[in-house]
């Protein structure tokens, strides 16, 4: 009896996307009995962790709402934060002989990561690569979600062979670092020099010698200025606040060639760019590292889900449209957290929902809760645009409580926080350099760890 009961729950999902998002939600579906394809656009898994270095072609603002490059990540890139906190629960970012055993690896070393999970977890028979989906839509809206089916076209990339297909469930895992954020400056359409988003900023060698504008001061701002300080004639930093912290200060300190301005007030035909306190100089190149927007070119759902100024909504705790839940859901949307245990909380809402183990509340309440979120953030003063900003620990352990995953441990808190106090002080030598041994050391004697071992492969 319990059997034909699971079984009249197992739902057909189309999981769209195999970055860290999309592969765990796909473990986590599978799991929980239903049957589940995995489309991705690209030849292998990582999503945006799929360095590409030809980004010949490619729209360099990226206006276009079908990008050709996917990933956004430079060839120099490191992470941000240690390997400790990253990874799922299960399965641990372990060092690995013969690879980078930093703390703070490689991009390739992260996707090797994935590539060890995909392989462990047997992910690849439900992937389907160098798929690119190009319309997911309802095909019959009933009075109630649950009745939803949902069609997905998608077309083949090397056969150009378009395939049409029903899903009872569609999990959206498309991530949301590709589609770039441009600013609006005065002059910017008709600026006749180099002007390109950092998506497809690869090297610091075609600006050598070049005078460089980076518009923005955030990771990427940051990294890829002190990146060009060396091969460019100048780098002018423009940030919408003069208020930096100690590390950039120090490292504009140490460069002759490295300034610090104003946000941009417009840019002339010859080449000027003009700052708000009226200073100005010759520029051969701008570099806009101010972000990336939700961008979904393939749903059509009826105006039920819409993005506004990079609100992706209305959006029960930032995963379920209510209207459409849990037939449709997206998964990744946060930002400013720790992403790899928060997308396994939501994969498992996600599954448990759809094979009926856990009900959402009512459309009532859920647009009741969504609108005092709204409320709440306005109040604080919060920008919508920053909508989907979390950090806050509490926050994520809230919603794993929903299907009784496991508070974020104080030791991946910690060790976060201090990365981030680190390279607020260190910018140019936090990822080789740290003072916090002592949580180091607690979190690798966690079970996270030593159920297998610092140095042992997982597989």
């Amino acid at each position: 009896m319990v059997s034909e009961t699971l079984q009249s729950q197992t739902k057909n999902v189309c999981v769209i996307g195999a970055g860290p998002s999309g592969l765990v939600a796909a473990r986590e579906l599978r799991k929980e009995g239903h049957r589940v394809v995995l489309l991705e656009q690209n030849h292998d898994v990582g999503g945006q962790w799929l360095y590409e270095s030809n980004v010949e072609g490619e729209d360099p603002l990226g206006k276009k709402p079908f990008l050709k490059v996917h990933s956004s990540i430079y060839e120099s890139l490191r992470l941000t934060s240690p390997r400790e906190i990253m990874g799922f629960t299960d399965f641990p970012f372990l060092v690995k002989k013969g690879r980078d055993m930093r703390r703070f690896p490689s991009h390739t070393e992260l996707l090797m990561y994935l590539r060890d999970f995909c392989e462990h977890f047997g992910l690849g028979e439900m992937i389907r690569f160098n798929t690119r989906v190009d319309y997911v839509g309802m095909l019959d809206y009933g009075v109630c979600s649950n009745d939803l089916k949902w069609v997905v076209r998608s077309e083949d990339k090397k056969s150009e062979k378009t395939v049409e297909e029903v899903f009872d469930a569609v999990v959206v895992a498309t991530g949301h670092y590709s589609q770039p954020r441009l600013p609006s400056i005065q002059g910017m359409d008709t600026w006749k020099r180099k002007q390109m988003h950092s998506h497809i900023y690869r090297t610091p060698e075609p600006f050598r010698n070049e005078i460089v504008v980076v518009v923005g001061n955030s990771l990427s701002g940051q990294d890829i200025s002190i990146e060009l300080v060396d091969v460019a004639k100048e780098v002018h930093m423009s940030s919408r606040s003069l208020n930096i912290s100690e590390g950039l200060s120090k490292v504009i300190s140490k460069h002759a060639n490295f300034h610090l301005h104003p946000q941009i007030e417009t840019l002339q035909e010859d080449g000027r760019v003009t700052f708000v306190d009226g200073s100005s100089i010759l520029a051969d190149s701008i570099l806009y590292c101010t972000g990336y927007s939700y961008a979904f070119p393939f749903l059509d759902t009826k105006e039920m889900v819409v993005v506004d100024d990079d609100r992706v909504g209305p959006l029960y705790e930032h995963t379920f449209p209510p209207s459409l839940a849990p037939s449709l859901s997206f998964i990744g949307i946060p930002r400013k957290i720790i992403g790899f245990p928060f997308f396994e909380s939501q994969a498992i809402w996600i599954a448990q929902l759809l094979s009926g183990k856990k009900v959402l509340p009512s459309w009532e309440e859920m647009m009741k809760s969504i609108k005092e979120f709204y409320q709440s953030r306005e109040a604080a003063g919060i920008p919508k645009h920053c909508t989907h900003e979390i950090a806050n620990f509490g926050y994520c352990d809230k919603y794993g409580d929903n299907v009784g995953f496991p508070r974020i441990e104080e030791w991946r808190k910690q060790l976060c926080l201090s990365a981030l106090i680190n390279s607020d002080a260190n910018l140019e030598t936090y990822r080789d350099s740290w003072d916090d041994h002592e949580l180091l050391q607690e979190a690798l004697q966690s079970p996270h760890f030593t159920q297998l071992g610092l140095e042992d492969s997982p597989m």
